[in-house]
């Protein structure tokens, strides 16, 4: 009996001596040890659409979806940024990042050297040329003229597909030296001819360079994605997947969504070209004025001219047939409360409109969080502080977040039809202007800052000049 005890104990020791052998000897996944540091690198790019720091720090819609997705890890997210795409990708390959969040197109070509995650988003590719010239309506039309893309880019392969498949006669040149923002603004100055251009991208920088448009469209719609090693590890890649099929992170994209690019149809090229020439004739006049109202109210100054431009288009002596009047547009009973005596005097009308957005936006209260309590304020200072309430009821019982302006900017057109606000505390009101309104401002403010930006880098550079650089790589015709 002792024997047979001392043999089981013996072999019981044996099995786990070798159970413990076989685990240590087991490599932890790469999400295990992701979790393990306490960290994650996502690789990117500075776009306007992907990832760039301003003077309120670090921003981006790669970058607020990838601190998400770190969120959701439960690890601190650590950002690199590439140079170029060809960066991008060498990184990743080299281990010098776990994921690359870039506003990375899935393509035939990428998808047998990488993996990717659930796409997030759906663009189209189009050809950018000068308005003024011959628009181009497909290959052929540009085959005699200079098109230039990114190195390592969809665009690039798109441009392989074409020539190998339909117009062996095409040719163009690829750069790593520029961005599609570079290439977008040689077009409109006429240095290069051609290029091309994810749709969100050309409809997040069209009012900031008003000169180019559409030629053509060349493909249907395609993926967005980020990209992973293509390796037999999919333990990241399949947290990637879980993440983006969450219902948080639905909500998150439509957040995004409406935070980067809701907005974005609202500037047409007239208006774009009407607002730049504005900026340059009237803005420093009044620069001072809207710095000093921004300073005593904690805005940005450049929103409070961006209010003013929506209102009177930065006109002092703007009535309207209501009896609104200055260049901020204050009613008479307004005006009053904030002791500004004289509508029509420029100083008092901007330091008194920003007294009066920082009391909306102090009546709203901090449940609602930035950009939405901005947005929130600016419909009120449109459409008053009551209809904005009963917006947000409205939003509330169509089962929406009264304290998102995405919702409620659906809500507030409802109160035009009766149905809808004959149940509502103040009436009737036209909740169609107010988004129009808000989405008009924020249309300007981008302007607003990207030219700021935009004078900034250049005070801080020797040459400000674009060039096509030597290093470019030509790409010849097949014939």
């Amino acid at each position: 009996m002792l024997m047979k005890s001392v043999k089981l104990l013996t072999g019981l020791m044996t099995l786990l001596v070798c159970l413990t052998a076989i685990t240590g000897s087991v490599r932890p996944t790469q999400l295990e040890q992701i979790r393990m540091h306490g960290e994650i690198t996502m690789i990117t790019r500075n776009s306007p659409v992907t990832y760039y720091e301003d003077r309120t720090g670090p921003s981006g819609y790669e970058l607020e979806l990838a601190q998400a997705f770190a969120d959701y890890l439960g690890v601190r997210l650590n950002v690199q940024v590439a140079d170029n795409l060809t960066g991008i990708f060498t990184a990743l390959n080299a281990d010098q990042a776990q994921f690359a969040a870039a506003g990375l197109a899935v393509t035939p070509e990428r998808q047998r050297w990488f993996r990717f995650s659930e796409p997030y988003q759906q663009v189209r590719e189009h050809v950018i040329y000068r308005r003024g010239t011959q628009r181009p309506r497909k290959l052929d039309d540009m085959l005699s003229g200079m098109i230039v893309v990114p190195a390592s880019s969809s665009h690039a392969q798109t441009l392989r597909r074409a020539q190998v498949d339909e117009r062996p006669e095409l040719s163009w040149s690829e750069t790593g030296e520029l961005d599609i923002t570079d290439l977008m603004h040689m077009v409109a100055n006429g240095d290069i001819d051609y290029t091309l251009v994810n749709s969100n991208e050309f409809n997040m920088l069209q009012a900031y360079i008003p000169n180019i448009g559409i030629g053509f469209t060349i493909d249907d719609e395609r993926s967005l994605a980020w990209a992973f090693q293509h390796n037999r590890d999919n333990s990241l890649l399949n947290a990637s997947r879980e993440f983006f099929q969450s219902r948080q992170t639905r909500q998150q994209l439509a957040t995004l969504n409406e935070r980067y690019y809701g907005h974005l149809d609202e500037l047409n090229y007239v208006g774009a070209k009407r607002f730049l020439r504005q900026t340059v004739r009237k803005l420093d006049r009044y620069k001072p004025y809207f710095e000093r109202s921004a300073n005593d109210n904690q805005f940005d100054w450049r929103l409070l001219a961006a209010v003013g431009y929506q209102e009177s288009h930065w006109n002092p002596l703007a009535t309207s047939y209501t009896g609104v009047r200055g260049l901020m547009m204050l009613t008479n009973a307004t005006a009053g409360d904030l002791g500004v005596s004289d509508r029509l005097d420029p100083e008092q009308s901007i330091l008194g409109g920003g007294r009066y957005l920082n009391s909306l936006r102090n009546r709203l209260g901090t449940q609602v969080a930035e950009p939405d309590r901005t947005w929130m304020t600016l419909a009120s200072y449109n459409i008053g502080y009551g209809h904005l309430q009963d917006a947000r009821r409205l939003a509330y019982e169509m089962g929406g977040n009264p304290n998102l302006w995405r919702d409620v900017k659906e809500a507030l057109p409802l109160l035009s039809q009766k149905r809808y606000h004959k149940n509502t505390r103040y009436g009737y009101a036209r909740g169609s202007e107010a988004v129009d309104y808000v989405q008009n401002i924020r249309r300007y403010y981008d302007v607003l800052v990207w030219n700021d930006e935009q004078a900034l880098q250049i005070a801080s550079t020797d040459n400000d000049n674009l060039h096509l650089s030597s290093s470019m790589t030509v790409v010849p015709p097949l014939l």
